[in-house]
């Protein structure tokens, strides 16, 4: 663990203590799934006040965690708000990605732990922010790229989340990390090295630099790689010592929705007749 996450789990302990102290809730900013993952590895630590995450939706990517008192007294909302940003003139307006909408955001001198998931629609977007940015956002965002826009709050209805999934089936010589992505994503190794080491890669929530990164030992294992918002979210189930070649046989379930957010994906095994798993006679996704 580095200085910086090791300041991360400091805070959580801080704020866990002044839940303690002052019996009221208090909430993080917006976490990202390395740091969903160290709070989780952490819930021990603070197990005298009980939490609830949180990010707007469900099976939202980046969440805030809201720490709660034993004696709760009072009902309690996230201080989370959606808003949409809409062109001014659909006709004319760019086709904009998840890149486009956040860096607008960014340049306005906002903090990515402010900002939540984006959710990228057709020439719109919905995204989550802290309640108490959101006017400032509502007035200052009017540009996204060279399209003029207009930040107004998104109802209930608006976010709705439709999941595709695909299931794609390849074979890799190792398991180390590049190998398993080059099936996933159907490119090169060489070419996906950047992507892990300009930490744009998860593997079970936690950020992985490093492309020789060994995924599964031995038997039969399941972790779910999650990348930058423009690649999709895979979860992949390895079988060792089942085909012809000896090799690993790799299920990739891949999960977007037309508006950007990522779904999970599902695998039945079932179990040979000598006990050791068999490839899964069915997916469901």
């Amino acid at each position: 663990m580095n200085r910086e996450e090791e300041l991360f789990k400091k805070r959580l302990k801080d704020l866990a203590s002044a839940v303690d102290r002052r019996g009221i809730v208090v909430f993080t900013d917006f976490m990202n799934l390395n740091e969903l993952n160290i709070f989780h590895s952490c819930t021990r630590e603070f197990g005298y006040v009980s939490y609830q995450l949180f990010g707007g939706y469900e099976h939202a990517e980046r969440q805030i965690a809201a720490f709660l008192p034993d004696a709760l007294s009072y009902s309690y909302d996230f201080p989370i708000i959606s808003l949409k940003i809409r062109p001014l003139q659909k006709k004319f307006a760019e086709d904009l990605s998840h890149r486009d909408y956040l860096g607008a955001l960014l340049n306005l001198g906002v903090d990515r732990s402010k900002i939540g998931d984006i959710l990228v629609g057709e020439k719109e977007a919905i995204f989550f922010c802290e309640e108490g940015i959101a006017p400032f956002l509502q007035q200052e965002l009017t540009r996204v790229r060279h399209t003029p826009v207009l930040v107004e709050e998104a109802a209930p209805d608006e976010i709705q989340v439709t999941e595709h999934t695909e299931v794609v089936r390849g074979t890799v010589s190792t398991v180390r990390l590049d190998s398993v992505m080059s099936v996933a994503l159907k490119a090169s190794r060489s070419s996906l090295v950047s992507l892990i080491e300009e930490g744009k890669v998860f593997v079970n929530g936690r950020l992985v630099t490093s492309n020789g990164c060994q995924l599964c030992e031995a038997g039969i294992c399941t972790f779910l790689l999650c990348f930058c918002w423009e690649l999709p979210r895979v979860l992949v189930l390895l079988f060792h010592g089942i085909t012809a070649a000896d090799l690993p046989e790799v299920l990739f379930g891949f999960g977007m929705c037309c508006i950007g957010a990522l779904g999970l994906f599902t695998v039945a095994r079932v179990a040979g007749s000598d006990g050791r798993p068999a490839i899964p006679r069915h997916a469901v996704g």
